[in-house]
C-alpha cells in the first residue's frame, strides 16, 4: 500500500541553532541517532523541504539507514532572513552549516548538497576532511553563485514593479516566487553578498580532497563547468543525470541511485 502524501512530506518542527552572528538557523533531523549523518544543504530560493522532501531525498536515504541532518539556511525557509549583503558572504554560509555540525555534535558525516548549496559544501568539505568523508555535490556551480543574475533588475522588480527583460533573471525570481515564504529581498542580498565579500572561485588550487560524486543534469546550463570541477578534483566521479535541467534534477530518481551508490562505497 502507498504511503499516504502527508506522511511522505511531513516536516518534524525545526531546531533552531544560532550562528555566530546571531542569525537563526532551522534545522531538522530524520532517522535514527545512531545512523550514520548524512547533512544536506539546499540550492538559493529553495529550503530543506523543497529540496530534500518533497523530492524523496529524505524517504530514500532514512530507508537504507542512514541519518539527515538538514538546515534551512540564512535567507530561507525558516531561518532568519537579513537584508544586508554583508550577511551572506560565502564564509559565512560554509561556517552556518559547521556550526550546525558542532551543535548537534556531528564529528563524521557524508554531505549533500545541491546548487548553492553544493558550491557551500565545496567550502565545507575543504574545511573539514577529517569530519567528512563522503561528498555528494549536485548541480555545482563555477565561479561566483548567481553572477548572471541582473542585481539592477531584481532591485527595480522590488521597488516598482518594473517588467524583468533578463531572462535568467526572470527564471531567477521564478524561482523564487515558486517557494512561499521566500523573500525576494533577502535573497537579492545574498546575490550581492557573493560578489562583495570576494568568494574565491573553485578550481584545483582549493579542490577537497575528500571523495566526492559531481552530478548534474545532462540539460544544465553549468554542466561543463562542473565536469571541469570534478576534473579538478583527486578523487572525485562525475555523474551525467538524464534528461534533467538546473531546476528539476532533485527529483531525479536515477541521481539518487547514483547517490545511494556511491554513499555506500563510503
Amino acid at each position: 500500500m502507498a504511503e499516504p502524501l502527508a506522511e511522505l512530506t511531513a516536516m518534524p518542527d525545526p531546531q533552531y541553532v544560532y550562528a555566530a552572528d546571531g542569525t537563526r538557523l532551522a534545522t531538522y533531523t530524520w532517522g535514527e541517532l545512531d545512523a550514520p549523518v548524512i547533512v544536506a544543504v539546499h540550492g538559493f530560493a529553495s529550503s530543506a523541504r523543497d529540496t530534500w522532501v518533497l523530492t524523496g531525498w529524505i524517504r530514500a536515504l532514512t530507508r537504507e539507514g542512514y541519518r539527515v541532518l538538514a538546515l534551512d539556511q540564512r535567507g530561507h525557509g525558516k531561518s532568519d532572513k537579513p537584508h544586508e549583503g554583508e550577511a551572506y558572504a560565502m564564509r559565512t554560509l560554509a561556517n552556518d552549516v559547521e556550526t550546525v555540525m558542532d551543535t548537534y555534535l556531528v564529528d563524521d558525516a557524508m554531505y549533500l548538497g545541491y546548487s548553492l548549496g553544493a558550491r557551500v559544501g565545496w567550502e565545507v568539505v575543504r574545511d573539514l576532511p577529517h569530519r567528512i568523508s563522503r561528498a555528494i555535490l549536485g548541480g555545482v556551480p563555477e565561479g561566483i553563485p548567481l553572477e548572471r543574475l541582473d542585481l539592477d533588475e531584481v532591485r527595480a522588480y522590488i521597488l516598482n514593479g518594473t517588467p524583468v527583460q533578463d531572462v535568467t533573471t526572470q527564471a531567477y525570481i521564478a524561482l523564487t516566487e515558486r517557494v512561499p515564504g521566500n523573500d525576494l529581498t533577502a535573497l537579492l542580498a545574498l546575490a550581492e553578498g557573493m560578489r562583495v565579500s570576494r568568494t574565491i572561485n573553485p578550481d584545483a588550487s582549493n579542490a577537497p580532497t575528500t571523495p566526492t560524486l559531481f552530478a548534474t543534469g545532462s540539460e544544465d546550463t553549468v554542466i561543463e563547468g562542473s565536469r571541469a570541477l570534478a576534473a579538478s578534483c583527486p578523487n572525485s566521479e562525475f555523474f551525467e543525470i538524464p534528461g534533467r535541467n538546473h531546476f528539476n534534477a532533485p527529483g531525479s530518481r536515477a541521481f539518487k541511485e547514483a547517490a545511494l551508490e556511491f554513499l555506500a562505497k563510503g
